[in-house]
């Protein structure tokens, strides 16, 4: 059994032996195959596990937006906490026993936070929740909105929870119970304000937001939690909303084609827990695919556009790539090469032909690492270049760092973030549990389907599925798992 000892401090390597032996218990006890990937890649693994279990709130099981300035906790960033433990547990790098004991914190605290619609004294309202969270009281962070798809991802975490916690033990037991009822609690019509399509968040100042989910992003999770809630479900016309402005969305021709979403977490977070290969609604069957492939076509566009790079920026090559939303340098101008070009801090990137499009020369591991299950033929090779160019300036105590930008090399700006060095440019210092969470679930789910296996026998996941029109795949294989919902 790997310890916690036996984790790097700093900038050492982990125990390679220990870990490829906790990896053949893991594919031993999951009846799967594996998949073999370079002695990197645990490495990474396991420092990215990490950064849930070591700032975590242990009391509550709030994990912060970022680190290391852990003023709030991201909702989101706890459902991939939720996930990762069970990671940690079949690694070797804890205990069941204390994955057991954090999980059930945390699900204990947001069943009983309190809820009501008063701007201040609560965690959320009609079931769902805060964006952002105080670390300690748990109560909303400022005037954040009341977030439908930061709840989805609080609930995939928490839903795969119930699934794997699948034990007679009484705490496992209590998970699966917790994890049923704050998933049941959530009043999905009510985010609908009369209308089919689901509002992106509501204020107790303000109401709600007028934009809503549609068209193609990181939505997808937000309709298949609705469609699937066995108390307060949406109507099946919901999903035919969510799909209604696909036709914006189209970019490529041929094996190309495909949903285009500049910023890549929007193909990876609903796919974590949802294993789209193989099962198809009404839009995939027309365009003669699956989402799994739309991923993965867009997961090699982003590298054609590394390749191509229009903006003529530094550092971009075939095997050094990946636009997504990130930390940045700063919101400033400067010229570059020749012509005067403005960066930002905290922004959305993404290939500039692409819908939400923006290139500042900022490049992000989690866009391409995150995306490992959909092409480890060139996420492999992209993560092995950026550590070898880049070493310490980008992998550090909890893995690759958030962003890094080799073309921003000037030393006499004041940075949101991080630091420059004249030859490799610009890096972070911080790390964002929205991105540490992909690369975890894409490593996990591309070794032995682990997440996958679990979620395909999740009763909301495969009732909303069904709702949405999803046939074919695994959708065809009964269910066998006794988790909640």
């Amino acid at each position: 059994m790997i310890n916690r000892r036996n984790l790097i401090a700093g900038g050492a390597t982990l125990a390679t032996g220990a870990i490829a032996e906790a990896r053949t218990r893991r594919a031993t006890a999951l009846q799967l195959p594996g998949r073999s990937l370079p002695p990197l890649f645990d490495d990474i693994e396991a420092r990215t596990f990490r950064y849930f279990w070591d700032t975590a709130n242990p009391r509550n099981g709030l994990v912060p937006d970022n680190w290391p300035n852990p003023n709030f906790c991201s909702i989101a960033a706890v459902g991939f906490a939720l996930t990762a433990y069970p990671v940690g547990i079949e690694s070797g790098w804890i205990t069941r026993a204390q994955g057991r004991a954090r999980t059930l914190a945390t699900l204990r605290f947001f069943h009983d936070a309190p809820q009501g619609d008063t701007p201040t004294g609560t965690t959320g309202h009609r079931g769902f929740f805060y964006h952002f969270l105080h670390m300690d009281s748990g109560l909303r962070y400022q005037q954040v909105e009341l977030s439908s798809v930061d709840t989805s991802l609080l609930f995939g975490g928490i839903l795969f929870a119930g699934a794997w916690f699948d034990g007679d033990h009484p705490d496992e037991r209590e998970i699966r119970t917790l994890a049923q009822a704050i998933y049941e609690r959530a009043d999905w019509p009510w985010f609908q304000r009369g209308q089919k399509a689901i509002s992106m968040g509501w204020h107790p100042e303000k109401g709600f937001i007028a934009r809503n989910w549609d068209g193609y992003n990181e939505g997808m999770l937000v309709y298949v939690l609705a469609l699937g809630s066995p108390t307060h479900p949406v109507a099946a016309d919901a999903w035919q909303a969510w799909t209604a402005p696909y036709d914006r969305f189209w970019r490529g021709e041929g094996s190309t084609r495909h949903l285009a979403f500049a910023p890549h977490f929007g193909h990876q977070y609903s796919h974590m827990w949802i294993d789209f290969r193989g099962i198809r609604d009404a839009a995939m069957r027309a365009a003669g695919m699956d989402y799994f492939e739309n991923s993965r076509r867009a997961t090699w566009a982003q590298r054609a556009y590394a390749i191509a790079n229009p903006m003529g920026w530094d550092g971009y090559s075939a095997d050094i790539w990946g636009l997504t939303a990130c930390v940045g340098p700063a919101d400033l101008e400067r010229e570059f090469n020749g012509r005067i070009c403005k960066f930002h801090g905290y922004a959305a990137r993404g290939p500039i032909a692409f819908p939400d499009g923006l290139d500042d020369g900022t490049l992000a591991p989690t866009a391409a690492i995150g995306s490992l299950a959909f092409a480890p033929e060139i996420v492999v090779p992209a993560a092995l270049a950026m550590h070898r160019s880049y070493g310490p300036r980008i992998y550090q105590s909890y893995g690759f760092v958030d962003a890094f930008n080799p073309s921003f090399r000037w030393t006499d700006v004041a940075l949101q973030t991080g630091s420059v060095d004249r030859d490799k440019g610009w890096s972070s210092d911080s790390y964002l549990g929205i991105d540490q969470g992909p690369i975890l679930g894409a490593i996990a789910n591309y070794r032995n389907d682990f997440i996958w296996s679990a979620m395909r026998n999740s009763p909301p996941i495969r009732r909303g599925l069904e709702r949405a029109g999803f046939s074919g795949g695994w959708l065809a294989t009964p269910a066998s798992s006794r988790a909640p919902g």
